[in-house]
């Protein structure tokens, strides 16, 4: 009698498990609406660590704690770095420049991307560093500009101002408004 009751509760259990598995059968895109719906991320990557590589050479490495992956957006997907960013591009010599921020957005569609709150970016070869609050990054056209204060650090020069561009090397540089600054200039 009790081996029969114990399989009446087995059979029991098996068919409730069996019916939730069959329960939960939402298409993917489902899902993905829903989470669209609420604003949540499709997923959710830690430690991320991506490399690219073209013709066999690093040219870009990306860090950060934590990304957020938005791409289920229809209209403007995206990815977020909530706690920070850290990207080294290489150029055909191997020299690097560094850009680092407290938090990013890269939008998938344009390829753009907004840095902000403690921005750097620094290019070893040249010994320059750019600092600012915000700063947007084509990357596309290899661009970053800046509506925001900055500080440009060069070998020579400290140079203070509001509205930046350059290119993302910081080789090539136009600043729409300097105060406060010493700019060292050789006659030769």
């Amino acid at each position: 009698m009790l081996k029969h009751i114990s399989n009446k509760f087995l059979n029991i259990a098996t068919i409730i498990i069996v019916a939730m598995f069959f329960s939960c059968g939402n298409e993917i895109k489902e899902v993905e609406d829903f989470l669209a719906e609420k604003n949540l991320p499709i997923g959710i990557a830690k430690n991320v660590n991506l490399i690219h590589t073209d013709s066999g050479r690093i040219t870009t490495k990306l860090i950060a704690p934590v990304m957020h992956d938005f791409s289920n957006r229809k209209s403007h997907p995206y990815s977020e770095f909530p706690e920070g960013i850290k990207l080294i591009t290489y150029d055909e010599k191997g020299d690097s420049v560094i850009l680092t921020a407290n938090y990013s957005i890269t939008f998938n569609n344009t390829n753009i991307s907004e840095v902000k709150n403690n921005v750097n970016v620094v290019n070893f070869a040249e010994n320059t560093k750019l600092s600012t609050d915000q700063l947007f990054w084509d990357a596309n056209e290899h661009y970053i500009y800046t509506e925001k204060k900055f500080t440009l650090i060069t070998r020579s020069d400290t140079i203070k101002g509001k509205g930046f561009e350059s290119n993302e090397d910081l080789s090539k540089v136009n600043m729409k408004s300097i105060n406060n600054s010493t700019i060292y200039v050789d006659d030769n």
